[in-house]
């Protein structure tokens, strides 16, 4: 009886915020075996927003859904563009493992996550060789989260976004049909 006291009262004093994040940022070092007209253009800085919501305990884990657009991802802003429009979206559910609370004590919280998703690239293109793909996705990175006032607060975050199918190309290397990295800043509501 004495061990499910202790038990209930630590559950009692546990607790958990729900947290919405729109976030602003920047997609760069990305690599593709898709059909690129406009030659290294995934390997360029692009612009992404969304969202994400999730649910963080004040132990260590916690969920999370993310949504990214990335607009104008297959297109060069140099030279002959034969790329009239482009994107790439992701999609992903994550599980994430943050410093608890009682160590960070309300203040930058880091944290790890990892998960899979849906990564949705479409090209429109001059030729009208338009291609679309949906590819299963991983998603691996990190961050940290703070609250200025007891509502609101902001994440800074870095993920690796890689497409789980690979491709061979003409070196005979394996390798993803679509991978980026994601650097985000945002505003972080609690509930």
């Amino acid at each position: 009886m004495l061990a499910l006291a202790f038990v209930a009262v630590a559950a009692a004093n546990a607790r958990a915020d729900f947290l919405i994040t729109p976030f602003l940022g920047s997609a760069f070092a990305g690599s593709t075996t898709l059909y690129d007209l406009d030659v290294g253009a995934a390997n360029s800085q692009h612009w992404t927003f969304g969202a994400s919501v999730g649910w963080l305990s004040d132990q260590i884990f916690g969920v999370e859904a993310d949504f990214a657009m990335i607009p104008g991802f297959f297109e060069n802003d140099s030279g002959v563009q034969l790329v009239t429009s482009s994107r790439v979206t992701t999609l992903s559910g994550n599980v994430m493992a943050a410093l608890p609370l009682s160590v960070t004590r309300e203040s930058l919280r880091p944290y790890v996550i990892g998960g899979l998703g849906l990564l949705r690239a479409t090209a429109e293109d001059q030729l009208n060789l338009n291609e679309s793909s949906n590819l299963t996705a991983l998603q691996l990175g990190g961050g940290v989260v703070g609250l200025v006032t007891n509502r609101a607060g902001v994440r800074f975050d870095l993920r690796h976004a890689r497409a789980l199918s690979r491709d061979i190309t003409l070196r005979g290397e394996q390798t993803s049909k679509l991978s980026f990295w994601r650097f985000t800043v945002g505003v972080t509501l609690k509930y």
